[in-house]
């Protein structure tokens, strides 16, 4: 069914990368809760909806485009919601709404051929600048979870406090995890990650205070009549919301499973086999998404931990949907080693250093060609977006190509997105990944309004 010997692959392998995407994304279903709780949105009801949508979005992933990219609601879309529900004074039933139109948006644009022709329109450089752009992205990632980067308010970023319990035990798991790595020890990556709990647990600090196992809630429904959806959306003139949803995640979205794909080896010349059923994951975790109580979903960056451990095909993300559904019953487990970023951390430092390698791919002789790409790899890290990475890429592009006069390299259809990247940019709000802000504990939005919205529209992560 999944074609292992075809992708060079078995299914032991599969498994063990499908543990390995999931321990280093898991944390969105303690993560996305919290965050969306300062919007007053039920934990129980955000929790289930997490879990729903990612299980749906991967498993559609899994069964129809046989790729391991895994679903999940999408970091910074939800502090963007917050935004929109604090900042317009909505109810978050009719900030759903405008999820829910999005996500219809997005189906009818994954079953027209746009959404392909945005990958085949991506330029050679720029796709090898996406892959090492979100390499550096995730590195930084793993660096800034475990506070071995920190903020600095002379020069934005700095080296934290080395002797801290989290950023020792990062060290020490980056430490073993190169050792696996440099044995050629097979799933050196979820073995690591297994030995870093084993030694958080008896140093204290992983710990199950709350058990093991717990009944998951059930799942309720945000609203159900689709037509007071799009009533509130009118009423309320959501439009630029919807366009902001829309946007960024189909780029996003775009950008991460190129990026995957390529170190995956799934590309096919500049295009993306089956990339129809792959979108319409995502597009299809959305809506469902929408109407169980969360924010719009995306491909994860975090799956190339598990194309680095050697998954090639849609078993890896079926182990992972399936984990998923266990997750809802294991919630206090879950959510004790997701509290522990430096479990996961390790892992997304070295995925981070192979994915870089794709820069030799980059013709560095040529400016109008090497630029842009490097503005995405430059951005991706410093902005925490790949959307905005992509944006600045595909703006410089034709704007170099023209004044170079080699404007005969454009086609309308590049031209296009550019100008939808301008919009983008320079029209639309954005907000920086809202999990940073979770580590600082709850919100009270009757006591902390302004805190929040800081938090949602600074570009840096500050402490409160």
């Amino acid at each position: 069914m999944f074609q292992l010997k075809a992708n060079g692959t078995d299914a032991k392998t599969e498994i063990i990368s499908g543990f390995t995407t999931f321990l280093t994304m898991v944390y969105i279903i303690v993560v996305n809760p919290a965050i969306l709780s300062a919007a007053g949105v039920p934990f129980n009801t955000v929790f289930m909806a997490t879990i729903i949508s990612a299980v749906v979005g991967t498993l559609w992933m899994a069964l129809f485009a046989n790729y391991p990219i895994a679903i999940a609601p999408g970091l910074g879309m939800n502090a963007y919601f917050v935004t929109v529900v604090t900042t317009q004074k909505l109810d978050y039933t009719v900030a759903f709404a405008a999820v829910f139109v999005a996500g219809l948006i997005f189906l009818l644009l994954s079953l027209t051929p746009l959404r392909e022709k945005i990958i085949t329109a991506i330029p050679h450089n720029l796709k090898a600048g996406i892959t090492a752009g979100i390499g550096l992205f995730i590195a930084f990632l793993g660096f800034r979870m475990t506070g071995i980067i920190v903020q600095n308010d002379s020069n934005l970023v700095g080296l934290g406090n080395l002797h801290s319990p989290e950023a020792l035990l990062a060290i020490v798991g980056l430490l073993i995890t190169l050792i696996f790595l440099a044995l050629n020890v097979k799933g050196a990556l979820f073995i690591g990650m297994i030995a870093t709990g084993i030694i958080a647990f008896f140093t204290g600090e992983l710990k199950f205070t709350d058990g093991f196992v717990k009944l998951p809630p059930m799942p309720e429904l945000v609203f159900t009549n689709p037509i007071h959806a799009f009533s509130d959306v009118i009423s309320h003139s959501l439009y630029a919301v919807i366009l902001s949803f829309l946007l960024i995640t189909i780029f996003d979205t775009t950008g991460t499973m190129i990026g995957v794909a390529k170190k995956a080896g799934l590309m096919k010349g500049e295009s993306l086999p089956n990339a129809k059923q792959a979108l319409m994951a995502d597009a299809v975790a959305t809506t469902v998404g929408s109407v169980f109580g969360t924010t719009p979903t995306s491909a994860y960056i975090e799956s190339s931990a598990g194309v680095a451990t050697g998954g090639r095909t849609g078993l890896t993300t079926l182990t992972v949907s399936i984990l998923f559904v266990i997750s809802a019953f294991f919630a206090p487990l879950v959510g004790a080693v997701s509290g522990i970023s430096a479990i996961t951390a390790p892992a997304l430092i070295i995925v981070g250093s192979m994915m870089i390698g794709a820069v030799k791919e980059i013709d560095w002789d040529t400016l109008d060609e090497a630029f842009p790409a490097f503005l995405v790899i430059l951005a991706m890290p410093l902005t925490s977006s790949i959307a905005i990475g992509l944006a600045f890429g595909f703006i410089s592009y034709p704007i170099l190509k023209v004044f170079t006069g080699k404007w005969r390299e454009l086609n309308a259809f590049l031209i296009f997105i550019a100008i939808l990247f301008f919009i983008l940019v320079a029209f639309l709000p954005h907000s920086a990944p809202g999990y940073f802000c979770y580590k600082e504990g709850n919100f009270n939005l009757e006591k902390d309004d302004y805190f929040v919205l800081k938090i949602s529209f600074s570009r840096h992560y500050r402490k409160g």
